[in-house]
């Protein structure tokens, strides 16, 4: 393999520089080898009686002269070189039609004294599609008809194992005239008929089965065996896999480029612009699909005539280093700043990346908002609503996505000054002894390093204001807070980096988090956040209705990573493994492929926690962090069935805790499935019943609302492990109400089959009973209210005054769906509340202002952090099982296999489930006790709970308590469960869970139960007496 060979273009430009900077072997597999043209001619037997039809009806239409119809027509089909599959696939009625375009087209620019010809022809159908135009080689076009776009956008892009099309490309050999020295660009598109249109396993990798009967028509037997090798390589990982060879007896080389449908956008397109800027040109492209879920392209490269950039031998391989950033990133905000010459291939991904990390983390609220919150008053309601609206407001209006675009298109010259700053640090160049170093790699030698205060000092200077300044500032901050990427990984799906989060203001984000993530990929933006170096946490797929409804999501994501995080963080008070969250939103070019961003997600991250060892491949790259770490993700909102995908991936990346990776698989890996055996309601119910054991109260007599329908895990089993009389529940498809309670056993029978009220039977709601779907309008209820929108209505439904219920349970909904703009509404107008008791099951449902005001009116309410960590407890339990079993005890013992679950996953089931009831009746007891103790709201005891549990178990793991072993031993055989200890014993559990884990372990249990029993605020003699009966066993033994 050609490593770090490069020659520069011979350009002055300073992007054009930086093209060869820091890219070394971005481009994937690939292997230089020589082969023969690949695919057979076509030949049209009957191509000269077609001539004659064509100049007959051409004759006939008289739109041509006589004399001149023969001569047109000659020309066309002799002259300019049209490849033979044209005229086979094109009737009559459509060549005749092109021969007169083309001779429309020479008459106007003789009119117009032009000396070239802008021709443009096109057929499109479901079936495929012609398009032929006057092109100049090497050269990219940003206006016009863009047609290499549109074949993306129509067919490319769209095609999968169903519906895909194959594409064939040629540039004419002759011109369009003797005295116009134009070539044509001939595109021709088909709709693929597959041998085998859906391949078993076995058959998957059989080209001969899963091919287009064209393809195996036109191409060689050496073609079909290289695209048979690519193929496998596909079918292997993710990614771009990346060959190239020699064409015999000419300069001319050949790309093939194979990757998986529908994984990358606009890619066809783009590389052609990638090797444009090379000054290459292509003779001949083709573009195949397989029923596998292959793609594979080919391209056939040759120089620029008279061009002054580098050998081919050079370019092609800077072609192939930058394909794979091309397949994660094929069109950014930049994109024509790359097309232009502006910018770099790098550069213009690396203004797309700082452009999405500037509209996230620029600091908008400034000095003034943090001297007006020191003013103000948060516990006074007026004031913080002002603050609440403020910062609202300065988030979305200071620096929105289009100013900030705006200002980065501004400065190029900045762009490249930061993208080396960057790559300065980042780039590794290859260690082979084989390979010369690159050239990218001696060019960075060249440049005089700049000190911070030297850019700032560029900055300050060249900018015109401070709004400019501050994101350049910004940007800068990036750089010197990634620790670690794999932008110069030769082979990524998404490009992905950890951040180090100290840049976070204060202001904003109060708590600093332990470490975080940035991904991105064509066809999302993610983040992942975590509280504690163990930490975990959900993996939430966010999708957008609409484009007003994704510019909010897009604003408010990282916040709601932050919050979702911290929430978890106080959630995991009593279990080892801290607070994390990542969250994925699609763009919405691609709300139909959540897989996709998933895997891309998962992988990139890997990338930043595995140690590449494959040369071209995966290779080595700067960890400025330099310390190993384990992530643990857990299933959340659209995740929940790509959890046994993640592990076993991780297992196939080599990744050592893949057992113990991902939470919330099936129970055939291990998993143990939070909604089959309703972990988190066994947690948020235990609330529930301890309000009415303090009051005294029957189940059966209270009313519910509940959000969250029978379709979800917690909306599921709530319904089915509850007693109450619910009266309303709201779900994704509406609204279904009956004052008088709901059928029970229908909606159990909902329950069971995960199934959305809009199956409700309404044959069994009561006489003042209703249900309204999302999608109905103009709705009239018995009591004659007209409902305008089914949608508004169902948003809106948990304020309405139409609801009257002493309980509410949020099982599902939207983050913030109850803030200071509404919480009013669930007060009566004798400003009594509405819900005397609420246990917020669904995470963030109601925020803290919120919280404070209603609990101020009356009402009893326990928040997401202490009700919702059934979950969480399960998962935890599930980790520490699969760290602990070796992986053939793991198979016998864990997985479930044709239906029959293991005994010991029986009985460890159960223990979880009494480990998640005893640890929400121990945190419900404090709470309840140090509310009548204090009289502060629960949902600040909550708070102060957490943050006592959290900060005494960072204090124990780095006390000598850790280092009495007799101590250590005691409390571990207490804190892990005895299903456990009875089948492996503690020895052989220290030895193979990382000392890490055991050791968050030993702080969370001395430190969760120390706070339950003597509260928030102990004396600072409670402690000893806590642990007296601990060092009493210690000297027994």
């Amino acid at each position: 393999m050609d490593g770090g060979l490069s020659i520069p273009p011979v350009t002055g430009a300073a992007s054009r520089d930086n093209a060869m900077l820091a890219n070394g072997n971005e481009g994937g597999l690939t292997r230089k080898g020589s082969m023969s043209t690949g695919y057979h001619a076509h030949r049209f037997s009957d191509k000269n009686a077609q001539m004659e039809r064509v100049a007959a009806l051409l004759k006939e239409k008289g739109f041509i002269p006589q004399e001149l119809v023969d001569p047109e027509v000659q020309w066309f089909y002799g002259n300019l070189g049209i490849d033979d599959v044209y005229f086979q696939t094109q009737s009559v009625d459509t060549v005749a039609e092109h021969v007169l375009s083309l001779y429309g087209a020479k008459i106007f620019a003789f009119i117009k004294s032009e000396h070239s010809l802008d021709i443009n022809l096109e057929r499109e159908t479901d079936e495929g599609a012609v398009y032929i135009h006057t092109s100049r080689p090497g050269v990219t076009t940003l206006s016009g008809t863009q047609y290499e776009k549109r074949m993306d956008e129509k067919y490319l892009d769209r095609s999968d194992t169903k519906a895909a099309y194959r594409l064939e490309s040629y540039r004419s050999s002759g011109t369009i005239s003797n005295s116009l020295s134009s070539s044509l660009r001939c595109y021709f598109i088909s709709r693929c008929q597959f041998v085998k249109s859906d391949p078993t396993p076995e058959e998957a990798t059989n080209i001969d089965l899963v091919s287009d009967r064209a393809f195996l028509e036109l191409a060689t037997q050496n073609t079909k065996d290289i695209y048979g090798k690519v193929m496998q390589e596909v079918l292997k990982r993710t990614g771009a896999v990346i060959e190239v060879f020699d064409v015999p007896s000419s300069r001319e080389k050949r790309l093939v480029i194979g990757y998986r449908q529908r994984t990358t956008q606009g890619f066809f397109s783009s590389i052609s612009d990638l090797y444009h800027y090379y000054e290459l040109f292509s003779s001949r492209k083709y573009v195949e699909q397989f029923s596998n879920g292959v793609t594979i392209i080919s391209l056939y490269l040759n120089p620029v005539p008279n061009s002054m950039a580098p050998p081919i031998e050079t370019s092609i391989l800077q072609v192939v280093r930058e394909a794979s950033l091309i397949y994660c990133l094929p069109i950014t905000a930049f994109h024509d700043l790359f097309q232009l010459g502006k910018l770099s291939l790098q550069e213009s991904i690396y203004a797309h990346v700082v452009w999405i990390f500037t509209q996230h983390f620029i600091n908008r609220l400034g000095n003034d908002y943090v001297s007006l919150s020191s003013l103000l008053d948060s516990s006074n309601p007026a004031h913080a609503e002002v603050l609440s609206s403020l910062k609202k407001r300065l988030r979305s209006e200071t620096f929105t996505r289009e100013y900030l675009q705006e200002i980065i298109r501004q400065y190029p010259d900045l762009i490249n000054m930061l993208y080396v700053h960057f790559a300065m640090v980042h780039y590794i160049q290859p260690k082979e002894a084989t390979i010369r170093p690159s050239l990218s790699f001696q060019r960075m030698q060249t440049y005089q390093p700049l000190t911070d205060e030297e850019i700032a000092e560029k900055i300050k200077h060249t900018v015109q204001n401070t709004h400019e300044r501050m994101v350049f500032d910004a940007i800068l901050a990036f750089n010197n807070h990634v620790l670690k990427t794999n932008f110069y990984q030769p082979t990524k799906v998404a490009i992905s980096f950890r951040l180090d989060p100290s840049f976070l203001p204060a202001s904003e984000y109060p708590t600093k988090p332990f470490g975080m993530f940035l991904v991105i990929g064509s066809e999302f933006r993610g983040f992942h956040v975590r509280f504690r170096d163990i930490a975990r946490g959900g993996i939430r797929i966010i999708r957008s209705r609409n484009r007003e409804a994704f510019s909010i999501n897009l604003r408010n994501l990282f916040d709601e990573n932050y919050n979702l995080a911290s929430t978890q963080q106080r959630k995991n008070k009593d279990i080892p493994e801290g607070g994390s969250k990542g969250t994925i939103l699609l763009d919405m070019h691609a709300l139909d492929k959540p897989k996709v961003a998933f895997e891309k997600y998962v992988d990139s991250i890997l990338d930043l926690l595995l140690k590449g060892e494959t040369p071209g491949i995966k290779e080595k790259i700067v960890d400025l962090y330099n310390k190993p770490e384990i992530l643990f993700f857990g299933p959340d909102e659209g995740t929940a069935d790509y959890m046994d995908w993640a592990a076993l991936y991780a297992r196939n990346r080599g990744y050592k805790t893949w057992k113990a990776f991902t939470t919330g698989k099936s129970p055939t890996i291990g998993g143990i499935p939070h909604d089959t055996y309703g972990m988190t309601t066994r947690g948020v119910h235990q609330y529930v019943l301890g309000i009415l054991r303090k009051l005294n109260l029957k189940e059966e007599d209270i009313r519910k609302l509940q959000t969250g329908g029978p379709d979800g895990d917690l909306g599921s089993n709530e319904i089915r492990i509850s007693k109450d009389k619910t009266v309303a529940i709201v779900d994704g498809s509406g609204v279904i109400f009956d004052p008088d309670g709901l059928n029970r056993t229908e909606i159990d029978r909902l329950a069971t089959k995960r199934q959305m009220i809009n199956f409700f039977d309404v044959s069994k709601l009561g006489p003042n009973g209703f249900r309204v779907l999302v999608d109905e309008t103009n709705v009239q209820l018995k009591d004659g209210t007209l409902i305008d929108s089914g949608l508004k209505f169902r948003n809106e439904f948990h304020t309405s005054p139409i609801i009257d219920a002493e309980l509410f349970v949020p099982c599902g909904g939207r983050p913030e769906s109850i803030d200071l703009s509404n919480w009013k509404a669930l007060l009566k107008s004798d400003g009594t509340p509405r819900f005397k008791y609420i246990v917020e099951g669904a995470n963030l449902f109601i925020t803290q202002e919120a919280r404070l005001r209603l609990e101020k009116a009356g009402t009893i309410l326990f928040k997401d952090a202490s009700a919702n960590k059934g979950g969480v407890t399960s998962s935890s339990l599930e980790v520490l099982a699969a760290l602990a079993f070796s992986d053939d005890e793991f198979e016998k013992d864990m997985m479930v296999k044709d239906g029959v679950l293991p005994e010991f996953y029986k009985k460890y089931v159960e223990e979880v489930q009494a480990t998640i009831e005893n640890n929400a009746d121990l945190e419900f007891e404090c709470l309840w006790k140090e509310g009548i103790r204090t009289g502060k709201p629960k949902s600040i005891l909550s708070d102060e709970l957490s943050y006592a549990i959290v900060r005494l178990n960072e204090e124990l793991q780095h006390t000598s308590l850790w280092d009495n072993v007799p101590l250590r031993r005691i409390i571990l055989e207490e804190a892990i469960p005895d299903l456990l200890l009875e089948r492996l014993g503690l020895d052989t559990i220290l030895k193979r869970v990382p000392e890490s884990y055991i050791q968050a372990i030993f702080g969370a249990y001395l430190a969760s139960r120390f706070v339950y029993k003597y509260g928030i605020e102990p004396s600072q003699f409670a402690f000893f007496d806590y642990l007296s009966p601990y060092l009493s066993k210690v000297n027994a033994k």
